[in-house]
């Protein structure tokens, strides 16, 4: 098994709040210009989703917002099990 793989499994078996503030983590630690190169599929998407913002089309909720919700819910998914 490769330390990824191993890694991966690991986490697997963390909460799943554990696991959210994993991927935070994780992604923070990316350097700033590190990021791989995106598809030109992402970046017309990304230019597509932007117009959309630009032109007052799309409702935007904050991600601690949507994380707070996303806790929430799963407390009270544990809580009726």
């Amino acid at each position: 098994m490769t330390k990824y793989e191993t890694i991966l499994q690991e986490a697997a078996e963390l909460s799943v709040v554990d696991r959210m503030q994993l991927i935070e983590d994780l992604w923070e630690s990316v350097p700033e210009g590190k990021l791989p190169s995106l598809s030109t599929d992402w970046q017309d998407e990304i230019r597509r989703r932007s117009a959309a913002f630009d032109a007052g089309g799309v409702t935007v909720t904050p991600w601690s917002e949507i994380k707070a919700n996303a806790l929430r819910r799963l407390d009270l998914e544990d809580s009726q099990q």
